[in-house]
């Protein structure tokens, strides 16, 4: 018995000096608060601009003209056949190299590149999912074809592409982890800067992925409940 309880002090004694030495030591468990702020803002805004880029997109690949349609087609098929950390890598130290620009603003445009050709998929299968009688509609109606996707097709359209849009944000927050390769901005660099000062890999590791699992699971059960409320709009 004695032997079971010193074997649960010497556990005790391991995980409180290594959260102590993670979180309490020089204050530390700022820089994974500031590491989370910067992952929630990288990814909000690359969600943001791979909206705009995702939106012109589905419609350069829907759109009549062939030159739109190779343009759409080429963006997309070349974003989703790299991997996420090669584009990063070359947008950071290839096409801004020479260029004096904050490295969040390098990796919000780097996510949001490749968010918006997920995106694109999204957006171009929620307008597909819209009923082609209301085109001819919109049209019947005297409206051009720009009008009627403005205002008859897009907003019908939204109610599918809303959820899925909530869903690129939970996972762009665990793609950017991949930013620590150039900069120690999210989570993964607060881990790295505890791993540089106290040698451990251990609990800086676990730490950031118990905060990624407890934001992801947060905001998965939102993005439930949001989608059963939608459920039941359609009911109605």
């Amino acid at each position: 018995m004695e032997s079971v309880t010193a074997w649960f002090a010497e556990v005790g004694a391991w995980v409180s000096d290594g959260l102590y030495s993670t979180f309490v030591i020089d204050g530390r468990w700022e820089w994974f608060l500031s590491g989370l702020g910067n992952t929630l803002l990288i990814s909000l805004f690359s969600v943001l601009l791979g909206m705009i880029l995702g939106l012109v997109t589905a419609l350069f690949r829907l759109s009549g003209s062939k030159f739109l349609k190779t343009v759409g087609s080429i963006y997309v098929d070349v974003i989703r056949g790299t991997p996420t950390m090669v584009q990063l890598l070359i947008i950071y130290y290839v096409i801004f190299a020479p260029i004096p620009i904050p490295k969040m603003i390098v990796g919000i445009i780097a996510f949001g590149i490749n968010s918006g050709a997920y995106i694109a998929e999204i957006v171009r299968g929620g307008i597909l999912s819209v009923n082609k009688g209301q085109t001819e509609a919109g049209r019947s109606l005297g409206l051009t074809g720009a009008q009627t996707m403005t205002f008859i097709i897009i907003p019908q359209a939204v109610k599918n592409i809303l959820p899925a849009l909530a869903n690129e944000f939970i996972v762009l927050i665990k793609e950017t982890a991949v930013i620590g390769m150039v900069d120690n901005l999210d989570l993964v660099g607060a881990a790295k800067k505890v791993q540089s000062r106290t040698y451990d890999y251990f609990w800086p590791l676990i730490s950031i992925a118990v905060i990624y699992y407890v934001v992801i699971k947060f905001l998965s059960v939102l993005l439930n409940r949001f989608e059963a409320s939608l459920r039941k709009s359609d009911i109605r």
